[in-house]
This record gives structure tokens, C-alpha cells and sequence, in this order.
């Protein structure tokens, strides 16, 4: 069920406060998760702070539904996150402590344990390690609950692209939460469902690795 409606977005854009305090509520959260992983916990709600403020200042002129919304809301975000690098001359990163992944569910269900676990400190900690493009497509998939074609726009991507990034980062952090509960003697996580691309093929996943988040582009 949808958090946000179409009607709500209208109502705020008309200037009805308790609409716009509703539209907050409900994008904020994955927004401030999205940015942890571009600039660490100590900068994300300053980020966040300077993207609301956009937000609020060209709200009158947004037109678009819901999900044109949040993917205006991931726009701003990561503009002001990249602002806010270049200022500090440094690259994204998530400083959560990635030792605490005994904090992530169990492995008979990973692709829905993931999913579940993508708001701790340990998950983001976890996706910051995959490469940039599938990060950055898990984030906007996952947690600000983007469609690929609008995830696409956000990164200046064909919506195929980003089904493949985010399928290839959770098949990722499947082999990196197997690979965990093996040494510790839990039971394997069972295998992460393929995506399908734009032609409703299954895309094959061949890529592995455990390369820092890259800076992004």
C-alpha cells in the first residue's frame, strides 16, 4: 500500500501544511537512508536539511504524481549530496560498523531478509561496499521504493540498466551474508531471484566483488 498518493503530492504542492507534513513523514525516512550511504551518518541530515528546503522552495512548480515525487526527492538529494563531497573533497561512504551484521535476519529467505534490513546501520554499511551503479540502484529501488524507469532518470540510466545494478547488488550481498553464515555455522541463505530485463528475459549475474563504494558520477 502507498504511503503517498497522488492526491496528497497535489494537495501539498497547493500549500495544505498537514498534506506537506504527511508527504514528509512518509518520504523523509528512506531519503535520510539514501543519503547516510552517499555521505556517512554525521553529514546525512544536513544534506537532507538542504535538500527539504529546495524541495519546499520549488514545490509550487512540481507537477507529476507520487512516484515523480520521490524520484524528484532522490534528484535533489543526490545533487546536494555530490554538492556536499566536492565541498569536502572526499568520496561516498557509509560509516556504519559493517561487524554488526549479526543485526541482519537469517538466511532461509535472503532476497526478503535483505530487503527487510536495508534500514540498520549494518545493511547500509553492507550496500556501501558494493559498486557505485549497484548501490545507488538497490537504494533508489529499495529504500525510496523507485520503479526502475524513475530510479533510471535519478542516475541518468535506461531502466533495464538499473534492474540489472539492483539484481546484481542483492545477488552481491546474498554471497556476502552466505559467505558470513558460513563461518559461523549458520545455515546458507538459499539463492537470490534473477531479474528480469526490459524484455522480461532473466538477466544472468556473473559479477562478484567486494570494491568500495566508487565516487560517484
Amino acid at each position: 500500500m502507498k504511503t503517498v498518493t497522488d492526491a496528497l503530492v497535489h494537495r501539498a504542492r497547493d500549500g495544505d501544511e498537514e498534506a506537506f507534513r504527511a508527504l514528509y513523514r512518509a518520504v523523509h525516512p528512506g531519503l535520510l537512508r539514501y543519503l547516510r550511504v552517499l555521505v556517512g551518518t554525521g553529514d546525512a541530515e544536513d544534506v537532507a536539511s538542504e535538500t527539504w528546503l529546495q524541495l519546499v522552495r520549488d514545490l509550487s512548480s512540481f507537477r507529476g504524481d507520487d512516484d515523480a515525487f520521490r524520484a524528484w526527492a532522490a534528484t535533489v538529494g543526490r545533487n546536494r549530496a555530490m554538492d556536499h563531497l566536492r565541498r569536502q573533497q572526499r568520496r561516498p561512504v557509509a560509516d556504519a560498523a559493517v561487524e554488526s551484521l549479526d543485526e541482519l535476519p537469517g538466511g532461509d529467505d535472503t532476497a526478503a531478509g535483505a530487503l527487510s534490513a536495508i534500514s540498520t546501520d549494518a545493511a547500509l554499511a553492507l550496500i556501501a561496499t558494493l559498486p557505485a551503479d549497484q548501490a545507488e540502484a538497490v537504494l533508489l529501488r529499495v529504500v525510496m521504493g523507485l520503479d526502475a524507469r524513475a530510479a533510471g532518470r535519478v542516475l541518468g540510466k535506461r531502466a533495464g540498466a538499473v534492474r540489472v545494478a539492483a539484481h546484481r547488488g542483492l545477488r552481491r550481498l546474498a554471497e556476502v551474508l552466505d559467505t558470513a553464515r558460513a563461518e559461523t555455522g549458520d545455515a546458507p541463505a538459499t539463492a537470490a531471484p534473477t531479474a528480469a530485463d526490459d524484455t522480461g528475459r532473466e538477466a544472468g549475474v556473473t559479477d562478484s566483488g567486494t570494491a568500495a563504494l566508487k565516487e560517484m558520477r
